[in-house]
């Protein structure tokens, strides 16, 4: 792996690695507000909704880290698209929100066709 793909995957590894860490930190702060007037609305489902979540993205992080082959950008591009969709359904609005918490999946999920299709099978 050339040194300019590697970056990128550390790169994206911290990104999934600070989001995991901070959607805990914040689990009943911020974490929780952002489902409050969902579909979602036992506090319990949602607590448990945010570590899911946040575990998947540790796991992703590490597996960026560790291991950044393409099984890995597959995995890691299926799992921000089902994030993404279940985020969409759960609050459309976010689309809108100014520090775009989901216009930012558009830019990571480029990277990581870019570094699948450019890694070996």
């Amino acid at each position: 792996m050339n040194p300019t793909h590697r970056l990128s995957a550390r790169v994206l590894s911290l990104v999934w690695l600070w989001t995991g860490v901070v959607s805990l930190i914040e689990l009943s702060g911020q974490s929780t507000a952002l489902l409050q007037g969902t579909l979602i609305s036992d506090p319990a489902w949602q607590q448990a909704a945010i570590v899911a979540g946040a575990l998947l993205d540790l796991a992703l992080g590490v597996a960026l880290w560790w291991w950044p082959q393409r099984r890995v950008y597959d995995v890691a591009l299926a799992a921000m698209v089902l994030m993404t969709v279940v985020a969409t359904l759960l609050s459309p609005a976010l689309w809108l929100h100014p520090l775009g918490p989901l216009l930012k999946n558009l830019p990571i999920a480029l990277i990581l066709w870019q570094l699948r299709e450019s890694s070996a099978s």
